[in-house]
């Protein structure tokens, strides 16, 4: 499960979301996850799920695929929706329980704010899924490019950013392995009260710090092996090119965001 994590992944392909210039990639999840806000009524949140429908189809994947890998958030969906469910008040009240009741505005607010939770990790992955690594880092240290201005190390926070993404999964791999080694041992981790569950981890942990350090340690020694020494003197294999089609998909994104202000109204 752990494995088919997807976020921080790159998968690569040849369809439209692909060829985009990844600075109109980041511009446009950037963008988007301001208009998501713009929704406030199931017309709203509608077409901002098939917006997304469409860019997963664009982009050469499949809905069930995608799903898939973003199971391991779906435990933070769940707490959200129940704390908006019992804490929420408002509306009518659906069922009354005594110590607690749940109230029409509390289900649909739960409703409402998943949706939108889904959304933006389902957009975010999909420009991991179509941008390599170093397009990414590229594509950030382009448009920070002006907070040079002010001392800012771009280049150097930008690859960091991209490393880190990266990570996740590679660590996501390692702690399954690991999983199964203790498994394989007879280690239990879903049985006993919590104590036992928490030290029951503690196996987990402990191998992954140190597999984490030792990949952080080699990615060190590998870059300063090829004389990696930041910004300075580095040039670029493959330049960044802005064409006509990304600046129409930021045109396309601009006006959908005009059309959710349009709804809400």
């Amino acid at each position: 499960m752990l494995s088919s994590m997807l976020l921080g992944r790159y998968i690569p392909g040849n369809s439209m979301i692909h060829s985009l210039d990844p600075r109109a990639k980041i511009l446009t999840v950037i963008l988007f996850m301001i208009i998501v806000f713009f929704a406030n009524h199931w017309l709203g949140y509608g077409l901002l799920i098939l917006f997304v429908l469409a860019m997963t189809k664009l982009a050469g994947l499949s809905i069930r695929f995608l799903f898939n890998g973003l199971k391991l958030i779906f435990i933070l969906l769940i707490f959200t929706f129940l704390m908006h469910l019992f804490l929420t008040k408002g509306g009518t009240v659906l069922i009354d329980g005594g110590f607690f009741t749940i109230e029409s505005e509390g289900l649909v607010t739960g409703i409402y704010i998943t949706i939108r939770l889904i959304l933006l990790v389902v957009i975010t992955t999909l420009m991991t899924l179509t941008t390599s690594p170093i397009e990414l880092t590229d594509a950030i240290e382009k448009l920070c490019r002006p907070l040079k201005a002010l001392k800012v190390p771009v280049h150097e926070i930008a690859m960091m950013m991209s490393i880190s993404l990266r990570f996740i999964p590679t660590l996501m791999d390692e702690t399954e392995k690991i999983i199964k080694a203790q498994s394989a041992r007879g280690s239990t981790f879903m049985t006993g009260n919590l104590k036992q569950r928490i030290n029951a981890l503690v196996p987990i942990f402990i191998p992954l710090f140190m597999s984490a350090f030792k990949r952080a340690e080699e990615m060190a020694i590998a870059m300063e092996v090829r004389g990696y020494q930041g910004e300075e003197g580095r040039t670029h294999y493959r330049l960044l090119s802005w064409e006509t089609r990304d600046t129409i998909a930021l045109l396309v994104l601009v006006l959908f965001g005009a059309l959710l202000i349009f709804v809400r109204q």
